[in-house]
């Protein structure tokens, strides 16, 4: 049987935060590092130093990993939703993205799990991981993005009570994986009292 495990993630796992980072984005992760990018360097290489950050949301310090039997089978990056009234998104291609965001939520910015390891409910508890630190940090809700055509993660997220709140286009970019809409995906939780 396989034994699962999450924790907290560690600075010396931004490599595979940055693997799971990209595969979960569908091409926004490769757009951003390619305009962070020194001249030459690997996509990758960006990703690992952004989440080696101490000093970001973007960082290993928001990040929870799932290992299967001891490897690293995915990932959540989470936090809570602070946004900046005063800030426009100059880039058309993040534009969407920048206003769909859910005041006081929980923010799940990324969750993936490598395809080896798919379909053993883990997506699930990492959900009900992020469900469990909203309460931690006192916020009734949890946010999150997801392309109206990534059948899977929506459908994960419908029957995990997630309901679209907003819409935005999808700017065409060679790099992004999907057309359509980006949807803004809100779960409300229960008071316990």
């Amino acid at each position: 049987m396989t034994r699962i495990s999450i924790h907290p993630a560690k600075r010396s796992e931004s490599r595979k935060i940055a693997e799971l980072y990209q595969l979960s984005s569908d091409g926004v992760s490769d757009y951003i590092w390619t305009k962070l990018a020194e001249p030459d360097e690997d996509l990758l290489d960006v990703g690992q130093r952004r989440y080696e950050r101490e000093d970001s949301v973007f960082s290993y310090r928001s990040t929870s990993i799932v290992e299967c039997d001891e490897q690293v089978a995915g990932m959540l990056v989470a936090f809570p939703m602070v946004i900046d009234e005063d800030y426009v998104e100059e880039d058309p291609v993040l534009a969407p993205y920048s206003v769909l965001e859910e005041p006081h939520s929980y923010y799940i910015c990324a969750m993936a799990v490598f395809p080896d390891y798919r379909g053993q409910g883990i997506g699930r508890q990492l959900l009900e991981l992020a469900e469990t630190k909203a309460e931690e940090h006192g916020l009734g809700k949890l946010s999150l993005i997801v392309f109206e055509e990534n059948d899977g993660a929506k459908r994960l997220y419908d029957r995990s009570g997630y309901e679209v709140v907003a819409r935005e286009p999808v700017v065409p970019h060679p790099l992004i994986h999907h057309a359509g809409d980006a949807l803004l995906m809100v779960r409300t939780l229960q008071s316990k009292h």
